[in-house]
């Protein structure tokens, strides 16, 4: 595999925060680093990983409340998500303070679009815009490895909420049918809270997004 992930649950929220790297460069990512940064950096340090950027893949608290942290730490930059999701990272510090966890507001230094590519190392990472729990929500995919982020779109046997401000149900379900399932069954992808799942596995269990739920 050329692209490779550590997982690390962060907050009270046991939000999964990879960390992703190119295996020929040992050059990683933070994906979604929610809360517990010195947790994170301890683990990229331990792992003799060398910093290269923050990657998001929408704004709520505990995806990217420590986001700020670890960039002004490391001086690395943060990319991601998409525009829409502004309104999120503009109230980083008021959403931590209703759950309780520290949370820094953030801005990005590069939004992300749809069809977008992101460098790791010598690694290239697609960016898949894929509205519905969050109106600028992304993933990110590295087809050589077969492996996507996809934040909180889609769990192993269930799906993001649609519930919170500008959520949107039926944009949900077609992120994931129209632009998850066509990039294979195969593919693994680590998702924002609880195990790793295929996108095959999904299209034959998940409750809500499976091919005969859908048809």
């Amino acid at each position: 595999m050329a692209i490779k992930a550590l997982i690390n649950p962060v907050t009270p929220f046991a939000q999964n925060a990879p960390i992703i790297f190119c295996t020929e460069t040992m050059k990683c990512a933070f994906v979604d680093p929610g809360g517990d940064a010195e947790k994170l950096l301890q683990i990229a340090k331990n792992n003799n990983l060398i910093p290269e950027k923050i990657l998001l893949t929408h704004g709520h608290a505990d995806h990217a409340g420590a986001a700020m942290e670890i960039s002004e730490i490391l001086n690395i930059k943060i990319e991601g998500p998409h525009k829409e999701d502004k309104f999120l990272l503009d109230s980083l510090e008021s959403q931590g303070q209703m759950f309780g966890m520290m949370a820094r507001d953030c801005e990005p230094h590069f939004w992300l679009e749809d069809g977008d590519k992101v460098s790791l190392g010598n690694e290239m990472l697609d960016v898949i815009f894929t509205p519905g729990h969050t109106p600028g929500h992304i993933v990110f995919y590295n087809s050589g490895s077969k492996l996507a982020l996809v934040g909180d779109v889609i769990f192993k046997g269930s799906i993001g909420r649609t519930d919170l401000p500008r959520g949107n149900h039926q944009d949900l379900i077609n992120s994931i049918s129209k632009k998850l399932w066509p990039l294979g069954q195969e593919i693994t992808f680590i998702c924002g809270h609880g195990p790793n799942s295929t996108f095959g596995e999904e299209r034959r269990s998940n409750p809500f997004v499976s091919d005969t739920a859908l048809n």
